[in-house]
């Protein structure tokens, strides 16, 4: 069954539901520019964990609607609160990659926790507190940078998108990579699904969001995973800075792992996660 459920601004939200409805649910939320199937490997590992597991795709991504407003922190959240509200989702386990980690903290610290549905959460190679060089946060990226990923995207998203996973997302991009290309193609093939438009201005958002007030706000346990190798969410200005804003956080810092460490070592941060979730 396709399963769809529409926004308060009319917006259809895709997600996947599985497992039974009386287990303890999991909810992924993925990174920028992919969609709910960039989770395969930890949907069939926790549902066959006994967990009900869920993932949807954010708005202008993956098979949601290509709507050409709200791609901003405040409608993923708000997306992600109608997927959970939808399904009554209690107890819940909120798990973020990258983008996906900006949207968990932003919902579980504005929706989730005020509406009690929320029991823990995992954030995963995640953007949080703002990946922008500020005042605030002096060793952040700068503009730049993210000026540069919008002039590529804009002039061939097909190629940039290729680049990105053959490159520093995995870090193929190292001498001895394991590459496989098959991720490769699958990384690309759920970019090009989505919206031009969404990836565009989703650049802003998961570059420039604050979310400084969001993770102070999450009192549930909270798990911190990072890379010591992101190339592309740099973890001192990330995970190590989660850990400390969060007030309920446990970090975990992994030796030469790259920004998509969910895919290329599953089984790793599967095991991880479960204890997490089980402890």
């Amino acid at each position: 069954m396709t399963n769809f459920v529409t926004t308060k601004d009319g917006v259809q939200i895709f997600y996947k539901d599985w497992g039974s409805k009386d287990a303890q649910p999991i909810m992924f939320h993925h990174g920028w520019p992919l969609s709910s199937d960039d989770w395969d490997a930890q949907m069939l590992f926790f549902l066959s964990k006994g967990y009900r597991v869920i993932a949807h795709d954010r708005r202008g991504h993956g098979r949601s609607a290509q709507v050409d407003f709200g791609h901003d922190m405040d409608h993923y959240a708000a997306d992600a609160a109608a997927v959970a509200e939808h399904l009554d989702l209690r107890n819940a386990i909120h798990i973020g990659h990258s983008t996906g980690g900006g949207e968990v903290a932003a919902y579980v610290a504005r929706q989730g926790l005020p509406q009690g549905r929320v029991a823990k959460a995992v954030l995963v190679s995640a953007v949080p507190p703002i990946m922008l060089k500020t005042d605030r946060y002096p060793g952040g990226l700068p503009i730049e940078v993210f000026d540069g990923l919008r002039a590529g995207l804009a002039a061939n998203r097909a190629q940039f998108f290729h680049d990105v996973a053959a490159g520093p997302f995995y870090g193929y991009n190292r001498e001895g990579a394991d590459v496989k290309p098959a991720v490769i193609d699958n990384w690309w093939r759920q970019g090009m699904m989505g919206s031009a438009l969404a990836h565009y201005e989703g650049i802003k958002a998961f570059s420039e969001t604050d979310q400084t007030d969001d993770l102070a706000a999450i009192s549930v346990p909270t798990l911190v995973l990072h890379g010591d190798d992101d190339q592309v969410v740099p973890y001192k200005n990330a995970g190590v800075l989660q850990a400390e804003i969060l007030p309920n956080a446990t970090l975990k810092i992994y030796e030469g792992y790259s920004h998509g460490m969910l895919t290329v070592n599953a089984d790793v941060l599967n095991a991880d996660i479960l204890a997490f979730i089980q402890a």
